[in-house]
């Protein structure tokens, strides 16, 4: 991916990055280590449950988008890493064998006042289903350094 910069992110640019798989393995072990919650990792009780079987932490889904935004939409080389985000939403479970789709619009982009080597971006981020079911909603803000400092 070649390196993004502040100016590079404009209000209204979209990116949609994807597939990314939903792997059996990898989403019982981030389970049991983070969210051992039976529906995450327990087959009998989890077809019990109100999903009908296993399905992944809302945790581990966050995980896959904000791999996704790492590897494909912050550049190493600018990301400066994130105050939190604005709202999270899991709008429908994530089950092994699903193939997700990441979803990024720029909602807003601008210099920071108090360290004029950044800007400010804040982000729509939405994950989706192969068949276009909307499973995760997040707005995310995130501090990146600008090409030239203008001080």
């Amino acid at each position: 991916m070649p390196t993004k910069f502040f100016e590079d992110y404009t209000v209204g640019e979209e990116a949609k990055y994807g597939p990314i798989e939903v792997d059996s393995a990898s989403m019982i072990e981030f389970a049991r280590q983070w969210d051992p919650q039976p529906f995450h990792v327990d087959p009998i009780a989890a077809r019990t449950s109100m999903y009908g079987g296993i399905i992944a932490s809302g945790w581990f889904t966050c995980a896959l988008a904000m791999r996704t935004l790492v590897v494909n939409y912050l550049s190493p080389e600018s990301s400066l890493g994130s105050p939190g985000l604005d709202s999270l939403k899991w709008l429908a479970p994530v089950r092994a064998g699903d193939e997700l789709w990441l979803h990024c619009v720029v909602l807003e982009a601008r210099p920071s006042h108090s360290k004029p080597d950044r800007g400010i971006l804040k982000t729509n981020i939405e994950l989706s289903s192969a068949t276009g079911q909307l499973v995760l909603s997040m707005v995310a803000t995130n501090f990146v350094l600008r090409r030239h400092d203008p001080s």
